[in-house]
């Protein structure tokens, strides 16, 4: 089989590229910049509408398409949803359309659980809970969805749409990172009161599924929400890490409301949403549908991430 995969020197891509390597599988590796790590890494061309994607198509079987625009809080919100667009959007479908034209035969799209919404409240989200995108890359992720959707609606390409919620591991960027930076300080933490909720995906149980998705014939042109399928707290999570680290997580008590007013006058209210809002999924489809099983629990994957972020 020949995959080519978009987004190599990504946070996911890495790890995707390590996991498909084998000698019966040919892995066409992309990204916007060589790899000094790996010299293999082919120079994709940038991910818009003009892109031309057809020398790298020849003979691939499956696109896994991971590259994209992730949130940068330096961007104004203008310049943002200009890459948005341009990139997760029509970026996309650029390569969709190639890849339908050199007769790729399954195109796997990550998107977002952001699709669905930012918080959960009694009721998990699942592949039948409609769409309610509340930040402008979630946004874009939908409409790209709802795009390869419709261009695929027909043709002989398979698609599948992977759903992750926050993806973590030692060298996880945006707040995951902030977080383990936090533990690692060893500074008395306000989560004693936070009771919710957190769904999230181990790096390796995401590349995991992904490579399930690959070849399995039952992932054809369905739609997946996937998770450890173990649901924590902030202050489970903390802990977690800390133990990884080897150092005494200590939490205090601060009412959920003063928190979220703190977070709201620091400019970092969507940091606290993501860590003290519950986010549900229920991921049994994944389960039932491809006979998949996690690699790794979370809490073997928290600590984990905890010893690693402190050996790094």
């Amino acid at each position: 089989m020949k995959i080519l995969l978009t987004g190599a020197n990504g946070f996911v891509g890495r790890r995707l590229a390590q996991v498909l390597s084998s000698p019966h599988d040919q892995i066409i590796c992309c990204s916007r910049k060589a790899s000094a790590n790996n010299p293999n890494t082919a120079v994709s061309p940038s991910l818009n509408a003009q892109a031309d994607w057809q020398p790298l198509l020849s003979g691939v079987d499956v696109v896994v398409h991971v590259a994209g625009k992730a949130h940068n809080l330096a961007e104004s919100k203008a310049v943002a949803l200009r890459g948005f667009k341009e990139i997760n959007v029509d970026g996309t479908l650029r390569l969709a359309e190639q890849a339908i034209a050199a007769n790729v035969k399954r195109f796997i799209f990550i998107s977002s659980i952001g699709v669905n919404g930012r918080s959960t409240d009694g009721t998990a989200f699942d592949e039948s809970s409609p769409e309610a995108p509340h930040a402008d890359y979630a946004l874009s992720k939908l409409e790209a969805e709802q795009r390869l959707q419709a261009l695929t609606q027909g043709s002989s390409m398979e698609l599948v749409i992977i759903r992750p919620p926050l993806v973590y591991a030692a060298d996880a960027p945006g707040n995951f990172q902030r977080l383990l930076k936090v533990v690692s300080a060893g500074m008395p933490l306000p989560f004693a009161l936070i009771k919710n909720r957190r769904s999230m995906i181990a790096l390796d149980n995401l590349v995991d599924f992904i490579r399930v998705c690959i070849k399995h014939p039952a992932a054809a042109n369905n739609l997946f929400l996937v998770s450890d399928g173990e649901d924590l707290s902030i202050g489970e999570i903390v802990t977690l890490l800390g133990r990884g680290m080897e150092k005494r997580v200590r939490l205090f008590a601060v009412s959920p409301q003063i928190l979220s007013l703190g977070a709201a006058l620091l400019g970092k209210r969507a940091m606290y949403e993501q860590l003290c809002h519950s986010l549900v999924i229920n991921s049994s489809k994944s389960r039932s549908a491809l006979g998949w099983v996690p690699v790794v629990s979370a809490q073997q994957a928290l600590l984990e991430a905890g010893r690693n972020f402190k050996s790094l």
